[in-house]
């Protein structure tokens, strides 16, 4: 499993961290995903056929582009 964190200025409200995780959990491959409302962040934990090219792309389609990668 794989996990990756991304910052996500369009976060503006409790409905944005709903949609983001509600549109992630239906991508095939997807085991978790957390939005945060304060940081304006999602963790997201992910299996095979789930990339990080598909996820960015899904985030993109929702209107929620991701703006950078955040290492831990």
């Amino acid at each position: 499993m794989q996990t990756v964190t991304y910052t996500i200025p369009a976060i503006h409200c409790s409905h944005c961290t709903r949609t983001i995780e509600m549109e992630l959990k239906e991508l095939e491959g997807i085991r978790t995903a957390r939005a945060d409302l304060e940081t304006k962040s999602v963790e997201i934990s992910f299996n095979a056929p789930a990339d990080e090219e598909k996820i960015k792309s899904l985030l993109a389609e929702i209107e929620y582009p991701v703006e950078s990668l955040i290492i831990l």
